[in-house]
C-alpha cells in the first residue's frame, strides 16, 4: 500500500467541505487534481471513500470511518514533526485542551487570546465538550489536558484547582427574591427551578447544596447551557442557580443575580493524566491558563 500524506490531506479537505472545488481552494489544487488524488487513494486502499454526484460529494461508510480518525492522526503527525525539528521546546506547536461548556464560553477565550499575544507560535486548540466527555478525552490521551468543574476524584488524574467561585441566584427583576441583597438557599423552597442538566459538572454541586439546606423545589426545566436558562427565565418559567462565571459581563437585562447564603463554591480544575509529564509546550499552556484564571479570581475578589 503506497498511500501518501498528500492524498490524506486532500481527503481531509474533501471530507470537511463535501466538495472537490472548495477543498481545492483550501489546499491550492485544481478540482481535477483533487479528483485524481482521491481516485488514487481509493485505488491504493481498495475501497470507495466517496460517492460523487454533480451536486455534492458524500462520504461512504469507509470514508466516514477514515475521516473520523484522520484529524487526530494528522495532528499527532504535525506535533511529532514540530518536536523533531526542535520547535516544541521553543514555545511553538499545537496544544489540545478539552473544556466544559461554561468554561469554554467564559474562561478559555481569554486564555486563547493571551496565548496568541504572548506566544504567537503556539496554537491552543479547544475541544468544547460536556464534562464527562472532556474527562474521557484527557484519560484517552486525545488532549493534552482539560479544564473542568470539580471532578470526582480519580486515581488516573492529576488535578490542580485554579479558581473557586460561588453559585448565585438568577431571577426576573420583578420576582420577590430580587428585592433582597442576598438570598438564603432555604428561600428557594417551592420555587420552580431552571437548572443546568446532569451533563454539567455544576449540577451535582447544585443538587448537593439544595439537599444540604433541605430545599425541596420542582425542577421545571433542565438545559445544557446558561444562555438557554436566561431565556427561559425571561419567559417566566422560574428562577435558577448558576455559577457566577456564567453571568455575562454586560449583565442580564430584565434579570438580576443575587448572592446565595451561605456561600457554596465550585472549583475550576486543570486535569491531566497522572504519571504522564506534559510536553514543554503543553506545560507552558497549562501555566498560562492557571495565570489567567488567577488574575480573574483576584479581580473578582478585589471587586467584592
Amino acid at each position: 500500500m503506497n498511500v501518501s500524506l498528500r492524498q490524506l490531506r486532500v481527503f481531509q479537505a474533501v471530507a470537511a467541505h463535501a466538495s472537490f472545488t472548495r477543498a481545492g481552494d483550501q489546499i491550492g489544487l485544481t478540482q481535477p487534481a483533487v479528483s485524481r488524488c482521491m481516485t488514487e487513494l481509493e485505488q491504493q486502499l481498495g475501497l470507495k471513500l466517496l460517492d460523487r454526484t454533480t451536486r455534492e460529494v458524500v462520504l461512504t461508510e469507509a470514508g466516514r470511518s477514515l475521516a473520523a480518525r484522520l484529524d487526530r492522526v494528522l495532528d499527532e503527525l504535525d506535533t511529532m514533526l514540530l518536536d523533531v525539528r526542535g520547535l516544541a521546546t521553543q514555545r511553538q506547536g499545537r496544544v489540545r485542551v478539552a473544556s466544559s461548556p461554561t468554561l469554554s464560553a467564559n474562561l478559555l477565550p481569554a486564555c486563547i487570546a493571551r496565548c496568541r499575544l504572548a506566544h504567537p507560535g503556539l496554537e491552543l486548540v479547544l475541544l468544547d465538550r460536556i464534562q464527562h466527555d472532556a474527562l474521557a478525552s484527557v484519560l484517552a490521551g486525545e488532549v493534552d489536558f482539560g479544564v473542568v468543574i470539580d471532578p470526582v476524584q480519580s486515581a488516573d488524574l492529576h488535578a490542580e484547582t485554579i479558581l473557586t467561585e460561588p453559585f448565585c441566584l438568577v431571577c426576573p427583576a420583578a420576582h420577590p427574591l430580587a428585592r433582597k441583597r442576598s438570598v438564603r438557599w432555604t428561600a428557594l423552597a417551592g420555587e420552580p427551578l431552571v437548572l443546568l442538566d446532569h451533563a454539567s459538572g455544576s449540577r451535582r454541586l447544585i443538587d448537593e447544596a439544595l439537599r444540604t439546606h433541605g430545599v425541596q423545589a420542582p425542577v421545571a426545566q433542565e438545559v445544557g447551557h446558561p444562555t438557554t436558562i436566561f431565556r427561559m427565565l425571561d419567559a417566566g418559567l422560574g428562577i435558577s442557580v448558576v455559577p457566577t462565571l456564567a453571568l455575562p459581563p454586560g449583565g442580564l437585562p430584565g434579570l438580576v443575580a443575587r448572592p446565595l447564603a451561605p456561600r457554596m463554591d465550585r472549583r475550576v480544575v486543570l486535569v491531566r493524566r497522572k504519571h504522564r509529564a506534559l510536553a514543554p509546550v503543553a506545560q507552558l499552556t497549562w501555566d498560562l491558563v492557571r495565570q489567567v484564571a488567577g488574575e480573574r479570581d483576584a479581580a473578582r475578589t478585589g471587586d467584592a
